[in-house]
């Protein structure tokens, strides 16, 4: 872990190693992805049952390469009161946040007389990436379909890894509440793979979306194009600016609520006060322990983790800025002071009842983020990522006359007389069109 002084001479070369610390995919990952991508999109269903034996260590035909409808309504079913009431819970309040993000077509005629506006309509096939290997995550699949559901979204996939043919039957019941039936037993870059191009069994789908290993995400990477993909998602990443007040204990288990994804997930604490800093790190340094995941939050914590002192937490904004986390806190009196100052971060939770960790959950707003500074020109995964805007327009014959010379002019200027022509042709005083060289 790593402490910074803003106010030390060598902060700025510190500071620029933290921001520009490299946590994603190497080229060997990348070299390997584009080989599986090859395979699959070249052999179909025979590439994904000799990749998932290889990967996941089992037999498709022999497990089954979809998931049965039986299975998931017994997984529902199966769930105990309390678990299935907060997933019931999670995934009314998920679509509630969701329908407010609906855009409205719109239908308007201008002053020059011409009917312009723009339809929204759905993508007809989206393919959900849930987790599987690391740890399942029922949380994903909400924060994943329920968008898909709200959008319009007619098909609707999920790939999952399942090590050994087994799947998780949390996953399978968030499926069901979300209203998802198709569901294969694959993973892996194989498994965007066959999202993206189809495999004989797995029809392609128009967009892929949700988080994954580093293979998932160069998968996600080199495919776009072909399909489209919400982001390319990395590492876990949450920023805490926090004064002297805050009980830190609370701030440790925030820290090490995103040190424990992964190793390579990264956890920062701004504070201006410096004895703060210190019953943080020993906070920290006695939850460790007591966690199931401690050897991974401790290799995260120890990798990845800083603990910066700023003269204000002011100050820090322009640090947090240039960190553009995926999940920044605020935890202070005042959090909307500081929140009017930030540009650039996936998600803020604001004051000091407002864990991280709730977001991840039941909040409503997607826990789907950009990662690795990506939230400097990206947003969280919504509603617009499995739709897709139409624009159109009408003109009538005095609306062309009133534009459509412009148009003409600007076309010949551009050396294209067709289109100045097609515009011309139909003008009551057509100018003339440039037949050009």
């Amino acid at each position: 872990m790593q402490r910074l002084d803003a106010e030390a001479a060598d902060f700025a070369e510190r500071f620029d190693a933290l921001v520009n610390a490299r946590r994603e995919a190497d080229k060997d990952v990348a070299d390997a992805v584009r080989e599986i991508i090859a395979m699959v999109r070249d052999e179909g269903d025979i590439a994904l049952a000799e990749l998932t034996k290889r990967f996941d260590q089992h037999d498709l035909d022999a497990t089954g390469w979809q998931v049965k409808t039986a299975e998931i309504d017994a997984a529902l079913d199966g769930l105990p009161g309390e678990l299935r009431g907060a997933l019931e819970l999670a995934a009314e309040r998920i679509a509630t946040y969701h329908e407010k993000q609906r855009p409205e077509d719109r239908d308007e005629t201008d002053s020059a007389g011409v009917r312009l506006g723009a339809r929204w309509n759905a993508v007809d096939a989206a393919g959900l990436y849930v987790p599987g290997g690391r740890a399942a995550y029922p949380s994903s699949v909400l924060m994943n379909a329920i968008p898909a559901k709200v959008a319009g979204v007619e098909r609707i996939v999920i790939v999952t890894p399942t090590p050994g043919g087994e799947i998780n039957p949390l996953v399978l019941a968030a499926a069901k509440i979300a209203g998802v039936t198709e569901i294969w037993r694959v993973g892996g870059a194989q498994a965007v793979a066959a999202l993206a191009y189809g495999t004989g069994k797995i029809k392609p789908v128009d967009v892929i979306v949700g988080p994954g290993n580093a293979w998932v995400a160069e998968a996600k990477r080199q495919l776009y194009g072909v399909v489209g993909i919400d982001m390319v998602a990395g590492p876990s990443e949450i920023v805490v600016v926090a004064d002297g007040k805050n009980d830190p204990e609370w701030i440790a288990a925030d820290l090490l609520s995103q040190a424990e994804h992964d190793p390579t997930s990264q956890s920062i604490l701004f504070t201006d006060d410096d004895c703060f800093s210190g019953t943080v790190a020993t906070a920290i340094e006695r939850q460790i322990p007591e966690l199931s995941t401690a050897k991974v939050a401790r290799e995260s914590w120890q990798d990845n983790g800083a603990i910066i002192t700023v003269p204000s937490l002011e100050a820090a904004m322009p640090l947090v800025d240039r960190l553009a986390p995926e999940h920044l806190e605020l935890a202070v009196d005042d959090p909307d002071s500081l929140f009017a100052m930030m540009r650039h971060a996936g998600s803020v939770f604001m004051g000091r009842m407002t864990p991280e960790a709730v977001g991840d959950y039941v909040a409503g707003p997607n826990h789907v983020l950009p990662t690795g500074r990506r939230a400097r020109f990206s947003s969280g995964l919504s509603v617009l990522d499995f739709m897709k805007r139409t624009s159109f327009l009408s003109l009538d014959r005095a609306a062309l006359d009133t534009i459509g010379p412009a148009a003409v002019a600007l076309a010949n200027a551009e050396g294209l007389p067709a289109h100045a022509a097609s515009v011309a042709n139909r003008l009551v005083n057509a100018p003339a069109a440039s037949k050009g060289e």
